[in-house]
């Protein structure tokens, strides 16, 4: 890692985001326009990016993410952002292929650490297979940094977020726990190897998992990221569905138990739960586990809906590429409460 340090980082990454319920409210009063039967995913579905077709076979899939810094190296800072921002593209189903980037930086700062936070998402970008194309930087108080992503995807395997199906088992591809985790870093109460976890995950890109998903049947996909598991799975669900989770089964990252029994959660976890609590019904239940569940992640997994004959074959395989992979749960039909957590 730099030598080179963002001394400053009091809380980043994707707990900086606004709350899904303020975006809700402010994406309903914006003006819609003229429908272009083209875009197949636009705002309004609340998924990861936006995708527009092209011609029969091929669709551009247009994503950007941007935060401040979780982390105090800027190399490793711009390493998770850009793995953050890479990700909406194979939640999608599609492949990337350029990349542009997003800075916000204080004219007073060292541009050495710049340059280390621009190393660290080239490196990623190049690890995607893609192409940094340019970018676009302002002055500002604080560090902000993050990518605008292009990829390529086939329409008829585009992975929308809502369009699971009843039966289909939900696998999720990373562990949970990286806002516990930072936040319990910041008052010095992660222990090195718990913090070391947490960035080999935000630092771990989905290419590996989504390039094996391909070889299923994938009917949804989503990446988890700042409105947390629940909150994801809530836009999973799409009004239409239904689901039980066993949280036994969902992994979770070492020390974000502890941090979460010690009240170390985040802001953005509480407007989370307060947000998607309401369409959750937790059985038996421990608080941590809660919690976790609400925590929102940083450049965080996969989230499949798989069909049921073949989701512990595609299971196994992402295991076997050394990703902590694990069938979570079930779609099911509609029912008076849209998640249910057991445990």
């Amino acid at each position: 890692m730099s030598e080179e340090k963002i001394v400053f980082c009091t809380g980043g990454g994707c707990t900086a985001k606004l709350g899904a319920g303020v975006l809700s409210r402010i994406l309903e009063k914006l003006p819609r326009g003229e429908q272009d039967p083209n875009l197949l995913v636009g705002y309004d579905s609340k998924d990861d990016a936006a995708v527009y077709r092209i011609t029969d076979d091929l669709a551009l899939v247009q994503t950007v993410d941007f935060f401040p810094p979780m982390v105090d190296d800027p190399y490793t800072f711009g390493q998770i952002a850009a793995a953050n921002a890479l990700s909406d593209v194979y939640a999608m189903g599609g492949e990337v292929k350029t990349a542009l980037n997003l800075v916000c930086f204080p004219e007073s700062m060292d541009l050495n650490v710049l340059g280390e936070i621009l190393r660290g998402g080239a490196e990623k970008v190049a690890e995607a297979g893609g192409i940094l194309a340019g970018g676009h930087s302002i002055a500002d108080t604080g560090v902000k940094y993050g990518l605008s992503v292009t990829g390529l995807v086939d329409p008829h395997r585009l992975t929308a977020n809502d369009t699971g199906r009843p039966g289909d088992q939900l696998i999720l591809t990373k562990a949970l726990g990286v806002g516990l985790i930072c936040t319990a870093n910041r008052v010095g109460e992660a222990a090195p190897e718990q913090m070391e976890a947490a960035i080999r995950s935000m630092t771990t890109l989905n290419k590996t998992a989504a390039e094996i998903a391909r070889k299923y049947e994938v009917h949804a996909a989503t990446d988890v990221t700042g409105f947390s598991f629940l909150g994801h799975l809530h836009e999973m669900m799409g009004g239409r569905l239904s689901c039980v989770v066993n949280a036994r089964a969902v992994p979770v990252l070492p020390g974000a138990w502890e941090a979460a029994d010690a009240c170390l959660y985040t802001a953005a976890g509480q407007r989370n739960r307060n947000h998607t609590g309401p369409f959750v019904r937790f059985e038996n239940v421990p608080f941590p586990m809660e919690e976790i569940l609400f925590d929102p992640q940083t450049s965080g997994g996969l989230l499949l809906a798989a069909a049921p004959q073949k989701a512990e074959a595609l299971a196994r395989e992402l295991c076997a590429a050394g990703l902590p992979a694990a069938i979570v749960g079930e779609i099911r039909d509609a029912q008076p409460t849209e998640i249910t957590v057991k445990y």
